[in-house]
Order: C-alpha cells, then structure tokens, then sequence
C-alpha cells in the first residue's frame, strides 16, 4: 500500500521541475521586465527613451540573475536578445519593431517544435530527459516517445497563439497592447501548456507505467527501469 505513493511521487513533483526546465517565473521576469520598461520609456520621451529604458531593465535583470547563479552565458543571451531588439526599434524608427525579435522567436519556436514531433525526437522529451540525466535513453520507451510528442503539441500552439496575438498588433503598431500581450501571454500561458501537456503525458502513458524517470526500454526486459 505504501510503495504506490512513492512511486508516483516523482511524476508528481514534474510540473514544479518543468517549470523551470522551461523558463518558470525567472523566465517570465525576463521576458517582461524590458518590453515594459521600453513601453514606459516610449510614452515619457519617444523612441530614445523607450530604448534606453529597455536596456536599463535588462541590465537589471542580468544583473539579477547573476546573483542568483544563473549561467553567465544564458544570461548574456537574455541580454543581447534586449539590445538587438533595440537596434531593430532604432533602425526601423518604429517603436513597435522593438517586439520584431520575438515574433520571429516564437515563429522558429512553432516550427522547431513540429518538426521534432514530426522526427519523432519532441523537444519536450529532450529537454526532460535531459534535466533528468537520461540523454536520449527515454526514446527508446515507445510509451514515453508517444507521450512526449503528444505533449509536444501543446507547446506547439502556445506559440502559435502568440503569433495569432502580436502579429496584427505588430502591424497595427499597438505598444502598450503589445506589452499588455506579453505579459499576459508569458508566465500564466507557460502555467497552462505545463498543466496541460503534463495531462496529456498522464493520459498517453499506459495504465502501470512507471512514469518519467523510469524509462522501459527492450534492453530492460519486461518491467525494467531506468534508475
């Protein structure tokens, strides 16, 4: 009776970890923090202002995140996606071209994760089984490759939905409803495609799996597991 609930509460713990695998709410600070400090600085002083604002919030949070411990290198990317967000704003002298970056971010982040599904290697179970120390060992479990990609589709239309969202707002030139759309469609949309792919993980795996961290492949035997 005892060892049911020691066995499932790994999977249950997934979502917490899935959280940060994929951005969690750091994810979100950096995601948000610049776009509003740039929608801010654009209404008190024009395009130089909001500029100057963005790079100012995104230095702030490299600077955060490096306190915290993060990867210098992961945290040099954040920053550099700010300032060639804003060379693309000073180039184009439309404040609405500062948002053109993650348009096409989110356009390769749609297409890179159907043709992982479609190659049969879903990028959620890459980064999963990555975080998990797996490598490429939980490909070998048809169970978890179908779930995965699966699952992976969930991810696929939250990138979607963001394009369907920024794109006409991007033509039309709508700052503040671009940051409004940003915000609101970072952190709380990351939340539900994590809520949701993990039920639609749950759901594919058979009845008697034992789940995430416990690949069944055939060099396994019957039953065998990854430990």
């Amino acid at each position: 009776m005892t060892s049911t609930p020691e066995r499932e509460r790994p999977a249950r713990e997934r979502p917490e970890s899935l959280a940060d695998l994929l951005g969690g709410r750091r994810g979100a600070l950096d995601a948000t923090l610049p776009p509003v400090a740039f929608a801010v600085g654009w209404l008190a002083a024009g395009l130089w202002g909001g500029v100057l604002a963005a790079l100012v919030g995104g230095a702030a949070v490299a600077g955060w995140r490096l306190r915290r411990g993060d990867r210098p290198r992961s945290v040099l990317i954040g920053l550099l996606a700010v300032c060639v967000a804003a060379l693309i704003a000073l180039r184009t002298g439309r404040a609405s071209d500062f948002f053109l970056v993650q348009l096409v971010s989110n356009a390769a982040s749609a297409l890179a994760w159907m043709v992982s599904v479609v190659v049969r290697w879903p990028l959620l179970g890459v980064v999963v089984g990555a975080a998990l120390g797996q490598r490429v060992r939980w490909r070998r479990d048809p169970a978890l490759l179908r779930a995965y990609g699966r699952a992976s589709w969930v991810w696929v239309a939250t990138y979607l939905l963001r394009l369907v969202v920024f794109v006409p707002l991007w033509l039309g030139g709508q700052v503040v409803a671009l940051v409004v759309a940003r915000v609101a469609l970072t952190w709380p949309l990351v939340a539900a495609a994590l809520a949701v792919s993990w039920l639609v993980i749950r759901r594919s795996l058979p009845s008697g799996h034992p789940g995430l961290r416990h690949p069944v492949v055939p060099s396994d035997g019957d039953g065998g597991r990854e430990q």
